[in-house]
């Protein structure tokens, strides 16, 4: 599967052809190779605003910088966490103080380590779970989606080198040909996961992906792309090295990627259309269409990749259909996905069947579809984006990943992140319980289950995706509180997590309506949850490393929403 470039590599002021065993892919190759100058660090402590923390902490106290009125109760407890006499304690498990003492935290560095993936004498990747107790089918390969809490625990604590092999490894295989049976796949697809075989005869080492041929249902990831330009832009902040996402198959493996989901078709929306299994919702569960998960991670890596792309001949002209499809995607979810107590109102009034663009009910949803859960879940004050929108169809279901990336890529408004915030706070029990966090609210049951799953034994009610705890998205709703100005939400969830979560041995997920039972198939030692875990941690005793994973709000596109004249006349 391994590919021969012979693009022209800048090595000591000349020119150097890379060719065949020099691959450009081969991590020795690149540190030899790379010698051009490299950009200037990026100041590691980024504020909210793009600024330094350390202007804003010269300038600005922690009663000034969470001044609304709504959080002074917290004020005196925001300024214990963020005092900077403990601020180097939680950069680094060997670090002296309160975080090496923190035996939790210990224990979890010395799983995430136990997950580690070595290629040739270098970490590449962590595994999804180490748990010998069970079968390992698929769960000692290294995923895509699954790894990016494990870089971003690894950039937090300085440990560049296996997220730059990550990334590399993972670009060699998307250049390979992809075939699932007879069927050969775009180019641009990104693995969802790849294992390291050893061949004791030989006594060599190769990679092996799979993208999708072997899954269950044999679906190939939609979000991996997403996941992995994601990735290189929190490497490039967080490091300050440009010249990786600079090199030459960087840019082409992120062209790829974007050109398979912003080309031209029959579809009438700027949302992407996917099958049901495409995401972290890896079966059958309904979100086939347009599910909000893959939404905001398309429109957050669209974002990363003008942050990342060179306006040269290859790529201005993708640069110019991003920013059109930028600004297409962000009015369509946030007219359309948005969903509050006044528009819950609206589309319980709707009129159907109508026609031409005057009309309000714009993907002819019957408001008999409405289902019951909704009118009582929406509070007074608060919103959410829902699960999906198509033609005469509307999921209304909450679904935390989708929800938090949209606060972290400013997909959503500031009034909008602050209204899911309002939302979770008013939910607490239903969509956090005593278990973060709930991937999906609520949980299908009965004939509806047997319908949409397929009647599938590991998705019953409040198990696995179908409204199962997963501890992995700690880490993205502590990006989002911090994000909005409210880390004490994140801090009460994660003192939930550290009640039970080392002590149940690290579970993939949990089952119950408050997620009270350990999984009925969940792995133990599962990779994510732990370092979901420790990327919360670090993130909520240091907010700056918030930086690599959050884009602010472009002010071109902050425009007042205008929906059709007619939407609510």
């Amino acid at each position: 599967m391994a590919m021969n470039f012979t693009d022209n590599m800048y090595q000591n002021g000349s020119k150097k052809s890379v060719e065949n065993s020099g691959s450009i892919f081969e991590i020795e190759d690149i540190l030899k190779t790379l010698d051009r100058p490299r950009t200037i660090n990026i100041e590691r402590n980024k504020s909210f605003d793009e600024r330094s923390m350390s202007e804003l902490s010269n300038c600005l106290s922690p009663r000034q910088f969470f001044k609304d009125p709504e959080y002074s109760v917290h004020v005196e407890h925001l300024e214990s966490i963020y005092s900077p006499s403990r601020r180097s304690a939680f950069n680094s498990p060997r670090a002296n103080g309160y975080f090496e003492s923190h035996a939790m935290v210990a224990d979890a560095w010395e799983a995430l380590r136990r997950s580690m993936v070595h290629f040739r004498g270098q970490p590449v990747g962590t595994i999804a779970a180490v748990d010998h107790s069970v079968e390992k089918v698929n769960y000692d390969q290294v995923f895509v989606r699954d790894f990016v809490p494990s870089a971003l625990a690894f950039l937090m604590n300085g440990e560049h080198e296996i997220v730059k092999n990550f990334l590399l490894k993972t670009l060699r295989l998307q250049s390979g040909e992809k075939r699932i049976d007879q069927f050969k796949l775009g180019e641009g697809v990104m693995p969802a996961s790849f294992k390291v075989l050893h061949d004791p005869v030989r006594n060599n080492e190769t990679l092996v992906a799979d993208f999708g041929e072997s899954a269950i249902g044999r679906v190939a990831p939609v979000d991996s792309g997403f996941w992995w330009i994601i990735l290189l832009r929190a490497y490039t902040k967080h490091t300050g090295d440009s010249s990786l996402a600079e090199l030459p198959e960087c840019q082409k493996g992120m062209r790829l990627i974007l050109s398979l989901c912003i080309s031209e078709g029959f579809d009438t929306f700027p949302t992407l259309l996917c099958a049901d299994g495409c995401s972290m919702i890896d079966r059958r569960m309904g979100v086939y269409g347009y599910p909000i998960e893959i939404q905001a991670l398309f429109f957050m890596a669209l974002r990363c990749a003008l942050l990342l792309l060179k306006q040269d001949d290859d790529g201005k002209e993708l640069v110019d259909q991003i920013v059109n499809r930028l600004h297409a995607l962000s009015f369509h979810m946030r007219s359309y996905f948005w969903l509050d107590s006044k528009q819950l109102n609206d589309i319980y009034r709707y009129k159907t069947e109508e026609y031409s663009h005057t009309a309000v009910n714009k993907f002819n949803v019957m408001p008999d579809s409405l289902p019951d859960w909704v009118f009582d879940f929406m509070p007074t004050r608060g919103g959410y984006f829902i699960g999906n929108v198509s033609p005469a169809r509307m999921d209304f279901r909450w679904f935390c990943l989708g929800n938090c990336v949209a606060i972290l890529s400013s997909l959503a408004t500031p009034e909008q992140s602050a209204a899911i915030m309002d939302l979770i706070e008013a939910r607490w029990d239903e969509l956090v319980g005593e278990m973060p966090l709930k991937i999906c609210y609520p949980a299908m049951e009965s004939h509806h289950w047997r319908i949409v799953t397929g009647c599938d034994p590991k998705n019953t009610r409040w198990s696995y995706h179908n409204g199962g705890s997963w501890p992995v998205l700690l880490w993205l709703l502590t990006a989002a509180c911090i994000k909005t100005g409210r880390p004490q939400i994140a801090r009460r969830a994660i003192e939930l997590a550290e009640s039970r979560l080392s002590k149940d041995h690290w579970p993939e997920y949990y089952d119950g309506k408050l997620g009270r039972y350990v999984g009925k198939q969940s792995r133990k030692f599962q990779t994510w949850s732990i370092a979901g875990y420790l990327v919360a941690k670090m993130m909520l005793e240091d907010p700056s490393h918030l930086g690599m994973i959050s884009l602010e709000e472009d002010k071109q596109k902050n425009q007042v929403i205008k929906r059709s004249a007619s939407w609510t006349s």
